[in-house]
């Protein structure tokens, strides 16, 4: 690697949540910070889980939610279907300058899936991406969930990993558009399973060995 290539590298900000955050605060300040940014921003990671919502992606059909339920609903702008977050679900955000990195679409999608991938092998769990519906899957079950939005290049929203989530609010809806997709957790994988706080340990780990970024600052929220 020469010299230009450090350079050119960004920085990364990795926020790690300890507490339930509401996901429309998030929503509206990784929108803003992606909207604000400009070629000197550092991209940003939030680690966190959600307090219970259903989240209605860009695509979203109304009728996927089959149970009407007290699980507040909220409209994002993602790509994708309804999906479900709370607590016990890891939740990622993305918000990277993808020309600075150079990467496309693809490339992000394909990133956060192996990410998700990397974590799971760790603890001798074999999951896979499809190429045909996006997320990541343990024998045809879903574990993990993506959808991006993209702005000028820029990227926010991202994943989710079921850990050791409440599963009954997937059952109200049809998951990210699918009839019957049946879902999974590392729980269900694992008599001991790792729990959110080492799953993000593993991550800032990944993404402090991925050679992506110059310098990355971990902040605990």
């Amino acid at each position: 690697m020469s010299v230009n290539d450090a350079v050119l590298k960004p920085s990364l900000i990795i926020r790690q949540y300890s507490e339930l955050t509401p996901y429309s605060d998030r929503f509206l300040e990784m929108k803003t910070y992606t909207e604000q940014r400009d070629e000197r921003s550092p991209d940003q990671l939030w680690i966190l889980q959600h307090s219970e919502v259903l989240t209605q992606g860009q695509a979203g059909k109304p009728e996927h939610i089959l149970i009407p339920t007290n699980i507040p609903v909220v409209q994002s702008d993602r790509g994708g279907q309804v999906t479900w977050h709370g607590p016990g679900q890891m939740v990622i955000y993305f918000m990277f300058d993808l020309n600075r990195l150079k990467w496309n679409v693809r490339t992000l999608v394909t990133f956060a899936e192996n990410l998700m991938i990397v974590l799971l092998k760790k603890y001798a769990i074999e999951a896979y991406a499809k190429p045909d519906a996006p997320g990541v899957y343990v024998s045809e079950r879903k574990i993990g969930s993506l959808g991006f939005k993209i702005r000028k290049g820029r990227s926010y929203h991202g994943l989710a990993l079921n850990i050791d989530c409440n599963l009954d609010g997937f059952h109200t809806i049809n998951p990210c558009g699918y009839a019957g997709l049946e879902m999974v957790r590392i729980q269900d994988l694992l008599p001991n399973y790792p729990d959110y706080q080492q799953l993000c340990h593993d991550v800032i780990e990944y993404f402090q060995q991925s050679g992506y970024f110059k310098e990355i600052e971990v902040i605990s929220k």
